[in-house]
């Protein structure tokens, strides 16, 4: 007698291009061979097993071994094995489904549902025998409401299959509001709006909620068809709060986060120490030396950019949430709304470090009576004018004495104010005070324009260029790892940092650097594999950590190679003050364009909507990131005007 892991594994069909194509073939062609016309299966198993075959036939999946006469034989089975799939399921009728379906496993769930409604099924079958039958087969709800056929056939009843628990709202969560929600969810036409509001606040109350899905409701959208209004997100938001507390409560945790200090005996301007004895704790300790002689306007901005590293070498903000810094279990695990700013761990440091260095810096500079708000100031006025000849930009401090309720009220509208000027300016060559006074909708910081033509370099939706850096850069890469003495985080490190020939590269890795040397990227001198260009890897690079670069930063050399991508099909040029990663960032901390989940700051100050009982206090944080983000945004203004006049310079000569 066999055992049970001694029988096959049944065909499965997951894609043509899935890896389990290959191991399937062999038994798709047993099946096939062995298939007989005038005596197909009657076994359901046997039955959705063979529709899978099918499945593989029709996309020619078929072990290379056969001849090809034979790959055609095997082929030209493919319309009668479809019939005799499609008369076994209209033989079924209220008085054998129960017995027939409960003999199908798991992996066949979603074909046996495919195949009923697909063959009518469901319109011959009474719903309290299909229903029950589905379920005794272990067929859950998820999977039900996956089939359009069956909702629509059994409209009341899955009405009420989702009422009945609480955690029939985790569906409505997944067709509205989750990004990326693996597989459909069909929901009944009787199911009405109020069913959804019900449900869901039914569910955010349960003692079984989840917390993941508590908070997409927290951070929605309205939604009517959902039922999700303020109301109820508002009470999402405390119930995550509470949820987050209790989890919190039965665990230690993880030590991590920023530390900043000043230090009179240093010599460096900036030393950093990564303390590893009790979690992750990075400390950053500035050199009281170096702040003490750069406390002139121009180098207090500077010291934001280069010191604190607002910007990186190409002028792109670090401060952004990059696709390249959320780790494997970040971008995997755990649920992503539909219209959710999706941070990580590598986020949250650069967010915590850059809030601690601008309180800090501003304390600093207040010991020595100078207020940042004031050098903003500055900037608008005195430097603008004589370094570039632009008057009638303008930028008013807060009034002294004001409580952080007014400041942060009054930077947030100033702020705004300055990117309104700067699109202006753009626009018209010079800043019109009248026009500015008019009047202007809420600023939108992505379409701020630029004085550059075509100033970022962003990957076109190509495949090629997705794989190009997919490979160099990725984590997940098939190239990182060769052995324990040859492994890197990525591909690109591991060829930089050790002298690699072809050879050392194992068989499955070959044909991914065939694939880079085919296109320009890696070169095979015989004694190495390097990259071709060492320009073109900076770009690449950049393309892969900040989803951008800034052309106009570029050498002769790396411009010419941006070219030649754009040739390619590689990347696009388009042009705008801010990159569309810097400009979701804005919009993330101020408003709702684009994101559901963010502080909402400038709209919740500007239209005087903060929660009821806030002290003075309550408002210091929110003022210090108007400040942060002002900041950032001279700087963005700074070295597009800089550049913009050394073309101008270089053009003239």
């Amino acid at each position: 007698m066999k055992e049970e892991d001694d029988e096959p594994r049944r065909v499965r069909f997951y894609g043509v291009h899935d890896l389990a194509a290959g191991w399937y073939s062999p038994r798709v062609a047993e099946i096939a061979v062995e298939f007989d016309p005038e005596n197909p299966p009657t076994n359901i198993v046997d039955v959705l097993e063979l529709h899978n075959v099918q499945q593989y036939l029709e996309h020619g999946s078929i072990p290379s071994t056969h001849t090809d006469e034979e790959r055609h034989r095997l082929v030209a089975l493919v319309p009668q094995i479809r019939s005799a799939v499609a008369r076994f399921f209209t033989g079924i009728d209220s008085s054998n489904f129960a017995a027939i379906v409960a003999e199908v496993d798991y992996e066949y769930h979603r074909d046996l549902l495919d195949l009923l409604g697909r063959n009518k099924v469901f319109a011959r079958c009474k719903s309290e025998i299909a229903l029950q039958s589905l379920k005794a087969a272990g067929v859950h709800l998820g999977e039900l409401l996956a089939s359009r056929s069956l909702v629509q056939a059994y409209d009341t009843e899955l009405r009420d299959e989702l009422l009945v628990s609480p955690r029939g709202a985790e569906y409505l969560v997944r067709k509205y509001l989750e990004k990326d929600a693996r597989g459909e969810v069909h929901l009944p036409r009787s199911f009405t709006s109020m069913d959804a509001r019900i449900l869901l606040a039914r569910y955010i109350d349960a003692d079984e909620a989840n917390l993941n899905y508590v908070r997409l409701i927290a951070t929605a959208r309205d939604n009517a068809q959902a039922g999700i209004d303020a109301k109820l997100r508002l009470r999402a938001k405390r119930r995550s709060e509470v949820l987050n507390a209790e989890i919190f409560a039965r665990n230690e945790g993880y030590k991590t986060g920023s530390e900043v200090s000043i230090s009179d005996v240093q010599d460096e301007p900036i030393v950093l120490e990564v303390d590893t004895s009790d979690g992750s704790v990075w400390r950053y300790t500035y050199g009281g030396r170096w702040l003490e002689d750069t406390i002139d306007n121009p180098s207090i901005l500077n010291n934001f950019q280069h010191l604190f590293e607002f910007g990186d070498r190409q002028v792109l903000l670090t401060l952004p949430s990059y696709p390249a810094g959320l780790g494997v279990m970040e971008r995997t695990v755990g649920l992503t709304g539909n219209a959710e700013y999706k941070v990580g761990s590598a986020f949250r440091t650069v967010n915590s470090r850059s809030m601690v260095q601008t309180l800090m810096y501003r304390q600093f500079l207040e010991s020595h009576d100078i207020d940042l708000e004031q050098v903003i100031s500055w900037f608008c006025g005195t430097y603008l004018l004589e370094e570039f000849g632009i008057s009638e930009f303008s930028f008013i401090p807060s009034a002294g004495g004001s409580s952080y309720l007014q400041k942060v009220r009054h930077l947030f509208a100033e702020m705004e104010s300055l990117a309104n000027q700067f699109g202006l300016f753009v626009e018209n060559g010079e800043l019109d005070r009248d026009l500015l006074t008019i009047g202007a909708d809420q600023i939108r910081y992505k379409e701020i324009p630029s004085l550059l033509k075509g100033k970022y370099v962003y990957p076109s939706e190509g495949s090629e260029i997705a794989s190009i850096l997919n490979l160099l850069f990725s984590d997940q890469s098939t190239l990182t790892y060769i052995d324990e003495t040859l492994r890197a985080d990525n591909a690109a490190r591991l060829l930089l940092e050790n002298q690699l020939t072809y050879t050392d590269f194992h068989h499955y890795q070959k044909a991914s650097v065939d694939h880079l040397n085919k296109l320009g990227v890696l070169q095979d001198t015989g004694a190495r594999v390097q990259f071709v260009s060492g320009e073109q890897l900076l770009i690449l690079a950049a393309l892969f950590n900040t989803q951008a670069a800034n052309y106009y930063h570029l050498s002769e050399a790396g411009r010419a190679e941006a070219d030649s991508m754009a040739e390619k099909g590689w990347v696009v040029r388009r042009s705008s003050l801010l990159t569309v990663a810097e400009g979701d960032y804005f919009n993330y901390f101020l408003n709702m364009v684009g994101f559901s989940n963010g502080p909402n700051l400038r709209n919740r100050y500007l239209h005087g909507v903060q929660a009821g009982g806030e002290n003075d206090d309550a408002h210091f944080k929110a003022y210090v990131v108007a400040l942060r983000l002002t900041v950032a945004f001279v700087i963005k203004m700074n070295d597009d005007l800089c550049l913009s006049e050394a073309e101008s310079s270089d053009s003239e000569g």
